[in-house]
């Protein structure tokens, strides 16, 4: 009888020993298991949120661009300038609009430009072999045609570029300023380039100041672009185009200039800016400005 109940008693020990053993085991198993399942997937959730935020971050990085454009486009380009706003709002474009010469100047004494638009190509070759412009970023975008004005109703002799002469006095850009050295080019191939600059000439430094001189009446004639012509028709009318084959293409190219102080951020907005120029809900805009498109 004592050996059977001792018996007994070994055995119900082995089992609950046996039992407590398998459950540790079990227990350890499990737990094992739920670390290696989810301690990738927190891994992975963790570092996917983190790119996403720098993503949203970077597409939302406020980035002001800085443009340098000649000031026949400063019309067109503050409407355009309201369109991208639309288009990226976190991209504040800053005008500063004058003569092509005056902004070669500027870019070449150390001003701050991302983006050079020039009214000819003369000062864009210019600072493009001095390294100032990022390579294969200019575009010839646009044409423009050159126009003799006068006031609007003012009576004047002059018929066109030919017999310019008759009139009073003259408003003429600079010779640094493309409309003016456009001018001087019709000039020369007309063969009166010496009778024209013995006239009374009031110099303008840009082709705005011989748009309004003309339109104020203080000279009797003066050489713009068309497209300026046409933003103040109310004011002055156009008296001739400048004959064919007188003058060269009055090409508009756009670039990027380098600054060194460009984020990546102002970098990439850069380019992006460019790209949208090309657009042909943009190039509808030049066009309607009195441009022609010449991307060549």
């Amino acid at each position: 009888m004592k050996k059977r109940l001792f018996s007994y008693i070994i055995i119900m020990t082995l089992i609950i020993v046996t039992s407590l053993t398998g459950c540790g085991s079990g227990k350890d198993s499990k737990d094992t298991e739920s670390v290696t399942a989810t301690n990738p997937q927190t891994d992975s959730e963790s570092t996917t949120g983190e790119e996403e935020s720098t993503q949203a971050q970077t597409e939302s990085e406020d980035v002001e661009l800085t443009l340098f454009i000649a000031a026949s486009l400063a019309n067109v380009m503050e409407e355009i300038q309201g369109m991208y706003a639309e288009v990226a709002p976190n991209v504040t474009l800053i005008f500063n609009a004058d003569s092509s010469g005056t902004l070669q100047t500027q870019i070449e004494e150390g001003a701050t430009c991302d983006i050079f638009f020039s009214a000819a190509t003369k000062q864009m070759t210019a600072l493009q072999e001095s390294g100032y412009v990022v390579e294969d970023t200019v575009i010839n975008l646009l044409e423009n045609q050159v126009v003799l004005i006068k006031a609007a109703g003012a009576e004047t002799q002059v018929t066109g570029f030919e017999d310019i002469t008759n009139a009073s006095s003259l408003a003429l850009a600079g010779e640094d300023v493309p409309v003016g050295s456009y001018a001087r080019e019709i000039f020369t191939s007309l063969g009166n380039i010496d009778d024209v600059m013995a006239m009374e000439i009031n110099e303008g430094a840009n082709v705005t100041a011989v748009l309004t001189a003309v339109s104020e009446m203080s000279n009797e004639i003066g050489v713009v672009y068309a497209t300026d012509a046409a933003s103040m028709s109310d004011t002055v009318e156009v008296i001739a185009t400048a004959p064919e084959g007188s003058l060269s293409p009055a090409v508009y190219p756009v670039g990027q200039i380098a600054n060194a102080e460009a984020t990546q951020a102002g970098l990439d907005a850069t380019i992006a800016f460019l790209e949208y120029l090309t657009t042909d809900e943009v190039l509808k805009v030049f066009e309607n400005y009195g441009f022609t498109i010449y991307m060549k």
